[in-house]
């Protein structure tokens, strides 16, 4: 069918030449989400609000009215994003019946533009999993293989643009919660820096970390979705005023006599060989593109997991205090006290993910254990941020795996948290550095399993970034795969 598959450019231009109405587009997507109930990538579809607005968009074509840049371009977002009126549950049970009374900054940006939400995607619990394995919704499922998880934690996400069931979708990343995802289900995923896109209605995990951005069928429609999302918010303090281009021209800006950097330390032990031969591919289509390659060392990079799990859990602990049964969420019907309020709504509204960091968090705050914890975590993290601004100093972009392996099977690490924290050995980095970086599709095993390809840049060099990831999806025929 013709619909399958459309980018943004693609949907833009065919609902102005009226090749299809934005009614039967939208159709087209719930359609596919109904037929597709085992993947498991929604939470909630808003099927009769999407067809509405669909409506309301084919009357403006019809009757010749200009059209805002994402006009009729159906969007999923991941269930950790407020959409005022609506559930939004974080996937956790003490958010189940939790309906949200504001629209996050992100949202009315997107509604701005006159896209269409067709519903929320499922994700772990508060954003917490490598897998969306997580979820009291049960997990999502791979499309390429349907044993297999699609990464997390924004796994609906990635599930629902590889299985078409939207033409882009919005997740978070706080240590590669977009493109870790992005790398098992064959997507482009796009982390910006922290503080370009306001965090304002989304749901929090780690404050100084979470970044929103978006997952798209290719880099283009990538930048054309962080042009609208990014900029400084009165609602978010730690956004920036930091230009944004108004056109996407600098995508075709030739790469001749750039270099890219290539950390030795991102090709040790623990890496899937199909994948690192997929990427040193990658880097001969970029030698052939005119770049330089330059052999480049991050000593410190090897710290970023063991920083990651302290920071991370230290302020899940503070953010999740809020959920007391009290103020929000789900609250014991049995106790028969506050503090029992309090124990039996959180024992019976978080799974154990969220508990295990909870506890962790706790820990490395408690009195007798901050400054051999936290404090030596913030210290380190100080370092790696250094070091990477003495690398891009040298290079225009960094070039690694998104990930050590392919996606691997369903329940195959969730009873072993440790190896699933390895998951994101290679893009946790970014975030503790205040990079940006975008994964791309670059190869496939021979089981038939998507490999990503991550290309990072210093802080607010998206522009960068997308440069060298759009002549590289130009070059190869990955990102034309589907499952």
């Amino acid at each position: 069918m013709f619909l399958e598959y459309l980018t943004i450019s693609q949907v833009t231009e065919g609902l102005k030449a009226k090749d299809f109405t934005c009614q039967e587009l939208v159709k087209h997507y719930l359609d596919k989400i109904e037929s597709q109930p085992e993947l498991n990538s929604f939470i909630t579809v808003f099927n009769e609000g999407a067809l509405a607005e669909a409506k309301a968009v084919d009357v403006k074509i019809n009757a010749g009215e200009p059209l805002d840049q994402l006009a009729g371009v159906p969007v999923a977002i991941k269930d950790i994003i407020l959409v005022k009126g609506t559930k939004t549950t974080a996937a956790s049970k003490i958010l189940s019946n939790y309906i949200a009374t504001y629209d996050a900054s992100l949202i009315t940006k997107l509604k701005e533009s006159g896209a269409i939400i067709l519903g929320k995607n499922n994700c772990d619990e508060f954003a917490m999993g490598s897998s969306t394995e997580t979820s009291v919704f049960g997990a999502a499922v791979n499309p390429w293989n349907k044993e297999r998880v699609p990464g997390g934690s924004s796994g609906g996400s990635a599930v629902a643009v590889a299985a078409d069931q939207c033409t882009f979708a919005i997740g978070t990343d706080t240590g590669g919660s977009i493109r870790q995802p992005a790398s098992f289900t064959g997507v482009v995923g796009l982390k910006p820096t922290y503080g370009r896109v306001s965090r304002s209605g989304m749901i929090s995990m780690t404050s100084s970390l979470d970044q929103a951005g978006p997952l798209t069928r290719c880099v283009a429609d990538a930048a054309m979705v962080y042009r609208v999302l990014a900029g400084q918010d009165e609602r978010d303090f730690t956004t920036v005023r930091e230009p944004v281009s108004e056109n996407l021209s600098y995508l075709t800006s030739d790469i001749t006599g750039k270099t890219i950097g290539v950390p030795k330390e991102y090709f040790l032990g623990g890496l899937d060989k199909e994948i690192e031969s997929s990427v040193q591919q990658a880097i001969k289509k970029f030698q052939e593109l005119g770049a330089r390659i330059k052999t480049v060392s991050l000593p410190h990079t090897v710290y970023s997991l063991a920083v990651y799990y302290i920071i991370m859990p230290a302020e899940v602990s503070s953010n999740l205090a809020r959920y007391d049964g009290v103020r929000y969420g789900r609250r014991s019907e049995q106790a028969r006290d506050l503090w029992e309020l309090y124990c039996q709504s959180r024992s019976a509204g978080f799974g154990a993910e969220v508990k295990r960091r909870v506890m962790l968090g706790t820990y490395v705050l408690s009195a007798g254990y901050q400054d051999a914890y936290y404090k030596q975590a913030k210290a380190v993290q100080l370092l790696i941020q250094k070091e990477y601004r003495d690398v891009f100093k040298q290079v225009d972009v960094l070039l690694t795996p998104t990930a050590p392996t392919p996606a691997f099977k369903l329940a195959e690490k969730f009873q072993d948290p440790l190896t699933m924290y390895l998951s994101d050995i290679y893009t946790v980095a970014a975030n503790i550095a205040g990079l940006c970086g975008v994964s791309v599709p670059c190869g496939l095993t021979k089981d038939n399993l998507t490999i990503g390809l991550q290309i990072l840049g210093g802080p607010f060099a998206e522009n960068n970034v997308l440069n060298f990831a759009y002549l590289y999806e130009q070059a190869t025929d990955w990102h034309n795969q589907h499952p």
